[in-house]
């Protein structure tokens, strides 16, 4: 029997079980053992495919960790699995990292030229574009990397325009002229979902709008007084609007007010829209430059003039002095000139949510533009028809409201992208490429070969579970299941399952440029991959929100050396046994006592864990197995073990109990168990524990 040693190094031991597993090739379902399942089960997985712009963070840790644990489980329990890898080409956050790049050497994108820069992204994606699939095998992921794909291969690029040229020919893509959201930095639209709103201080200008007829009922006033945050945009007002309920206005509705420094007469309109709260309750519109007004301008068929253009800067519409001003000179100059014309009421200081691009923290503008359009009216009820006839179910429940409220109030998807990299719109002539998540809303088919007809397609999907988080709920979920149901008739997975947010000890959000992140990989450098691993998903405990704190790793590290010494023991007391290690056949009527007892409490934690993973309660899993190994069996049985005389049949329980222990363990902590698994002198043992059976009561 080979002897174990007598500390667990987990840097040793790691590398080599990873190399070794991938040898066995079992992470590939089409390589498990022949007599594995003669009646094949098929279970799968497909990766929330991250950018390669990426590395490991928290939540990638915690998404791959339950993932692996459920494939890992799975595969033991004779399921053909497939967890399929993947990376997304990250259009917008790809582009603008290489960006980055250029400007330090002095050069823009425009330099180069497109044929030039898409080389040089390219040469980016060789050089980074898989750190973190390497990072995902350091946490000990069962992926299979034969299967590994990216939103940019050739065959992808394929489904792409298959389903563009789908959409196309049934009208439900189309080309218009809509207000948009643009970031100025990265010089394209964006889609509501990829704004993230900040709050800031700012200030609310008071103006006053001159009233153009003197015969107003209104005796006191010839002016009404709007209140805006943004008074540049007021160059490019149509109208100043009020509340119809509001009985301040009634009786301005339907006179002219005489836009300053503009002398333009525009409307006064009443519209339900307007919040008589804010401000002084009548609102400037100014339908090029934001949304809700551009939805008032519609119903009042109100003039659109765009007065800021994409580079944030003053176009000919406005009067000549501030044309070609930037957004904030513009702002300072016609602050001065409405004091200077006695047009300035007051300023207030005002916090506000101020929308950002989300990737490079830009503010948003709001332009007219010409964008290509998915139609969303019937994608969005067969959306909402899927989840509410159960045919999707979510994990927890209560995040089916965050996607009802979306898709039931959902615009149609501006879906170009005025960038170089990415999924080229096939129409002869368009410069533009598609919104990353349109690519990407195709990912649980066609990473699986869609269109063409492929075994993997037929075998695996619809896939079983999707695990992500809730940010992305409309963003990605929404999305794929729409598309699932065009494309493939059927739904891409039948359990939507919302892991918890990871956020600091002190309940906020995890922020690399503010140092309150957390670097997964130093823990597993630190630690080993399997402490990472447990002290993780230790803290999964059904809330919404995951505190994390690095004690639990110090404890999955504590946790993984008793699993060590103890087995060490187990190994030292049947080195010299003389019944056959093949034989774990346990004689009930042999046992004594206390063999009785651990087997009882055995019974109860497999039954009790295979419930709480049912359940998917992961941390509730792995804190029976810990309660489990650590009092019950080692606190308890083995040193009840160390008093017994006669030992014969209590040297099969102490082996029984930790062979079952290990499977038990071994999706949580694959690492160590494969390594004692290999050491175990057991006849006619599996190649490797992932292939061994999952541990039924007995």
């Amino acid at each position: 029997m080979k002897e174990i040693p007598k500390l667990y190094n987990p840097k040793e031991v790691e590398k080599k079980i990873y190399k070794f597993w991938e040898k066995t090739g079992f992470f590939n379902p089409d390589k498990l053992p022949k007599n594995y399942n003669l009646k094949p089960k098929y279970y799968s997985i497909v990766i929330p495919p991250p950018n390669i712009t990426g590395s490991l963070h928290m939540g990638h840790a915690l998404n791959c960790i339950i993932q692996d644990i459920l494939i890992r489980k799975k595969r033991m329990e004779g399921f053909k699995t497939l967890w399929l890898p993947g990376t997304d080409h990250a259009g917008i956050a790809t582009q603008y990292v290489v960006e980055k790049e250029l400007k330090k050497e002095g050069k823009t994108r425009f330099d180069l030229g497109r044929e030039k820069f898409i080389e040089r992204v390219w040469q980016w994606v060789e050089k980074y574009g898989e750190i973190i699939l390497e990072q995902f095998k350091r946490l000990g992921c069962s992926l299979d990397w034969s299967r590994t794909r990216f939103t940019l291969d050739k065959e992808y690029v394929k489904a792409v325009e298959t389903a563009f040229w789908h959409y196309y020919k049934k009208g439900l893509i189309y080309q218009g002229e809509r207000v948009v959201n643009w970031c100025p930095q990265c010089k394209t639209s964006l889609s509501d979902l990829e704004i993230e709103y900040e709050e800031e201080k700012g200030n609310l200008w008071y103006i006053k709008y001159p009233i153009k007829s003197q015969k107003s009922k209104v005796k006191s006033q010839n002016y009404i007084v709007v209140a805006t945050t943004r008074p540049e945009t007021m160059l490019g007002d149509s109208a100043v609007a009020v509340n119809p309920k509001d009985e301040r206005y009634k009786d301005f509705v339907g006179k002219k007010a005489i836009l300053p420094l503009v002398g333009r007469e525009i409307p006064i309109v009443a519209d339900n829209l307007v919040d008589k709260n804010f401000g002084t309750g009548a609102v400037k519109i100014t339908p090029a430059h934001d949304l809700k007004d551009y939805e008032i301008s519609k119903r009042h068929n109100l003039k659109i003039y765009k007065v800021i253009d994409e580079e944030g800067k003053i176009t000919n519409l406005a009067p000549e002095k501030y044309r070609g001003l930037s957004i904030f000179e513009a702002r300072e100059k016609i602050v001065e000139d409405l004091k200077e014309k006695e047009l300035l009421e007051k300023i207030e200081d005002f916090w506000h949510s101020v929308p950002k691009c989300y990737r490079c923290k830009t503010k948003i503008e709001f332009l007219p533009m010409r964008q290509w359009f998915l139609k969303m009216e019937n994608l969005a009820k067969t959306a909402i028809d899927v989840v509410k006839s159960q045919k999707v179910k979510f994990f927890p429940k209560r995040f089916e409201k965050i996607y009802f409220d979306w898709l039931k109030s959902t615009k149609d998807w501006c879906i170009s992208r005025q960038i170089w990299w990415g999924h080229k719109i096939p129409i002869e002539g368009e410069e533009d490429v598609l919104d990353t998540w349109f690519s990407s809303a195709l990912w649980p088919f066609a990473a699986l070969g869609w269109p063409k007809k492929t075994k993997d397609l037929k075998k695996f999907y619809p896939t079983s579970v999707l695990s992500t988080g809730r940010d992305i709920i409309n963003l990605w979920v929404a999305r794929m299941i729409f598309s699932g149901m065009e494309f493939m008739k059927k739904p891409p997975f039948r359990i939507v399952l919302i892991h918890p947010t990871v956020l600091t000890k002190e309940g906020k959000r995890m922020s690399k440029s503010l140092g309150t992140g957390a670097d997964p990989m130093e823990f597993i450098k630190k630690y080993g991959g399997d402490a990472t691993r447990f002290g993780i998903i230790w803290q999964v405990m059904g809330n919404q929100d995951l505190r994390f704190t690095q004690d639990h790793i110090k404890m999955g590290q504590k946790f993984c050396n008793k699993v060590w010494n103890a087995s060490r023991f187990v190994l030292l007391q049947i080195q010299n046994s003389k019944f056959k290690m093949e034989n774990l056949k346990l004689k009930k009527k042999k046992l004594g006592k206390e063999d009785k007892k651990i087997l009882k409490a055995l019974n109860k934690t497999i039954e009790s864990v295979n419930k709480s993973l049912e359940k998917f309660q992961f941390g509730k899993a792995a804190h029976l197995i810990y309660n489990f190994f650590w009092h019950d069996f080692c606190d308890k049985y083995i040193e009840e073990f160390k008093k017994q005389k006669s030992k014969f049949e209590s040297q099969k329980v102490l082996l029984f109990v930790l062979l079952t222990s290990l499977k038990l363990l071994h999706p949580f902590i694959p690492f160590i168990t494969e390594e004692i698994y290999q050491i175990l002198p057991i006849k006619n043992k599996k190649k490797s524990i992932m292939v061994e059976k999952w541990p039924k009561q007995i």
